[in-house]
């Protein structure tokens, strides 16, 4: 399994998650081709909620405790309450609407 799979089971399992957004960008650091060692994490749970954002990184971070240690170099974390993310995004984004794809017709 690789660490980004292996970030978003243990978030997923540990914070039941409304949202939840894990992005590999270690292809924008000078690392070689197909690294895992630069993540971004987009976390909304309920279990933020009334905790201050320093005790929401670590708890982020003693779930990730063994993955922080071996693998990653930098982690950017976005923890949020639901009504927090509600607030600022509204939800999670739509989708875009579909146009047709193999209905549509050629020129």
């Amino acid at each position: 399994m690789n660490i980004q799979s292996r970030i978003e089971e243990k978030l997923l399992s540990h914070f039941d998650p409304a949202y939840l957004e894990v992005v590999n960008e270690s292809h924008q650091h000078n690392v070689p081709t197909g690294s895992e060692t630069h993540f971004k994490v987009v976390l909304v749970s309920p279990s933020f909620s009334g905790e201050r954002l320093i005790n929401r990184h670590r708890a982020v971070n003693a779930v990730l405790r063994d993955e922080l240690a071996d693998h990653i170099h930098a982690l950017a974390l976005h923890t949020y309450t639901d009504s927090e993310w509600r607030g600022l995004y509204g939800g999670a984004p739509d989708s875009p609407d579909c146009l047709g794809g193999l209905k549509r017709k050629a020129s």
